[in-house]
Order: structure tokens, then sequence, then C-alpha cells
């Protein structure tokens, strides 16, 4: 996913999402633990993680304060070694001073496990696209008043494409 999916990004209920999709695509807690329970492992496959230039980001900026560069990662997640999530973080670097400088040392561990675990998290907006028969939503996320955009699209093997999928461990 090494550019931002340009679409058009709408609430669930503009877009008509069905049910049981959107009560995953508006999960307010962690995608992350979400998965957590719907398998017994979640990884994480950095793709890429680096400063990049404003001008690589024309779709995303809109949603995030001017800065000369942003913090990029991309990654896949994994349940149970199966792909189930792209994810795509960008972050003004203003944002990274204090104790969000850890933003740009995560590696192999989950955004959620570093964001979920902060008292000082908000989340602006949750919007949804469908898009090449896969399942989208971006939000923008807040640490300490700090904005950053994760947007997640879910790859075909996930959770949430299973209409009875059990939300227990297997």
């Amino acid at each position: 996913m090494s550019t931002a999916i340009c679409a058009d990004w709408y609430s669930a209920e503009e877009l008509n999402v069905p049910e049981a999709i959107a009560d995953w695509l508006m999960e307010p807690a962690s995608m992350t633990q979400r998965f957590e329970r719907c398998c017994r492992k979640v990884s994480v496959e950095p793709i890429f993680e680096g400063f990049i230039d404003a001008d690589l980001i024309s779709h995303e900026r809109q949603q995030l304060p001017d800065s000369e560069r942003y913090w990029l990662r991309e990654i896949i997640l994994y349940g149970d070694g199966i792909p189930w999530l792209l994810g795509r973080t960008v972050i003004p670097e203003q944002t990274l001073n204090g104790p969000e400088l850890a933003l740009t040392e995560l590696g192999d561990v989950p955004l959620g496990r570093y964001l979920f675990s902060r008292a000082a998290l908000s989340r602006d907006f949750i919007e949804v696209t469908y898009l090449q028969q896969l399942w989208a939503r971006r939000s923008r996320l807040c640490l300490s008043g700090k904005p950053l955009l994760l947007t997640e699209v879910f790859l075909p093997a996930a959770p949430i494409y299973q209409a009875n999928h059990a939300s227990v461990r297997a």
C-alpha cells in the first residue's frame, strides 16, 4: 500500500454498510484487540517506516496539520499467520515529540497496542469506503491532542467478512 488510498470516504450510514460489517468498521476500541479475540496470535510485518515529504500524502494532508515531513508507517497485520489487514499511519513530524516519539520505533509491535495503552487518546472520526471488494476505514486519532491518521484495509481473509464469525478465540 505504498501510496494513499485515493477513494471517497463516507460515514457508515452514508454508505449503507451492512450491520455486521459496520460493527467491525466502527469499532471504537483497538482493532488489534478485536483481532486478538478471533485468533491465537496477532503479528505485524512492517513494510515501510520512515519520514516522507508532504507532497507524498496529498490525499491525506487535508485531515492533518501542515508539516514539512510526516512519519509514514505501513504494515501487514496477521491473525495466526494469515494476512488480515493493511495498515497505513501518517503522523505529522510535530506530533512526534515527548513520549509520542516512540511511534517511530514500533517495528513489529501493533499500533493499537501502543495507542490504546495511553490515557490521553481520542478519536475525531471514523470514515469508511468499499474499494475493489475490500472494506476500509480511516480515522484521525489524537494523543494528548496531537493528531495522526490511520487507514486500515481489511484483506479478504479478515474476520470482518465472515458473516457468522464468533468473536472468540479458536
